[in-house]
């Protein structure tokens, strides 16, 4: 009879910890389905053109970015058409610090000659400085909804073919404007690239062999001696022969 009162105790904390695990489940789903409520059926093109971006849009050209931001700086691209660039008006003594109030740094990424993401982080004197009121009168600029659910460190929004997010970087607030597309573009140009190396083979030119990514004994074949075929079937055609070290 002595264990009884104990039996009962943890009956009770097992009943207390069923009820607030119900609790919690209810209080998150809560949380998911009100975050989930928030949609945005914007296209790119449809945003908004707030004076916090300098007129900075998705789609636009180098050419178009650079009557905009004249200091920018462009690179080439790289073997997947990506290009990135930044552009510092904080700390570039060139710059004109009224034109850019409290912007510490502007980030453009191109994609086939298209900007694909924007990034522009503020000082910590931005009229807007804590994430929240950031969110809220960003969404009234962009007329977008407001209240964008939460994500990692920030908030996202996502709209159709772009999200918007925004998060507090260095204590001042930035906004990062992406084409959802474009990843995926890339994403794909890397896979095909990465076949097709695989594919290639390396013919030695001495001796009509050719040599496979995966036979170790192609690293041997000099320079200078080497024809590269998209291949085996290529290498085939052209009179070559698989080697007798890649057996």
């Amino acid at each position: 009879m002595k264990n009884q009162p104990i039996q009962m105790h943890r009956q009770l904390a097992l009943n207390i910890r069923i009820l607030l695990s119900l609790l919690a489940a209810i209080f998150f789903t809560t949380i998911v389905a009100d975050a989930q409520s928030v949609t945005c059926s914007l296209k790119p093109d449809q945003l908004a053109n707030p004076t916090e971006l300098f007129g900075v849009r998705l789609g636009m050209t180098p050419p178009e970015v650079k009557t905009l931001l004249p200091l920018v700086q462009f690179g080439r691209k790289d073997p997947f058409g990506v290009m990135k660039t930044s552009f510092n008006p904080h700390f570039d003594p060139r710059v004109d610090k009224t034109a850019f109030p409290d912007v510490r740094t502007i980030s453009l990424d191109f994609l086939d000659d298209k900007l694909v993401t924007l990034w522009i982080g503020y000082e910590e004197t931005f009229k807007w400085p804590k994430l929240d009121p950031f969110v809220t009168n960003f969404s009234t600029s962009l007329s977008v909804p407001a209240g964008w659910p939460v994500k990692r460190n920030g908030r996202q929004l996502t709209c159709d073919g772009f999200s918007l997010f925004a998060s507090m970087i260095g204590g001042g607030p930035a906004i990062r404007i992406t084409d959802d597309t474009a990843p995926d573009v890339i994403t794909a140009r890397v896979e095909a690239a990465l076949d097709a190396e695989e594919k290639e083979v390396i013919g030695d030119v001495r001796t009509k062999s050719f040599y496979p990514a995966d036979c170790a004994a192609r690293d041997q074949v000099p320079q200078a001696s080497r024809m590269t075929f998209k291949n085996k079937d290529e290498a085939e055609k052209a009179g070559y022969t698989l080697s007798k070290d890649c057996h």
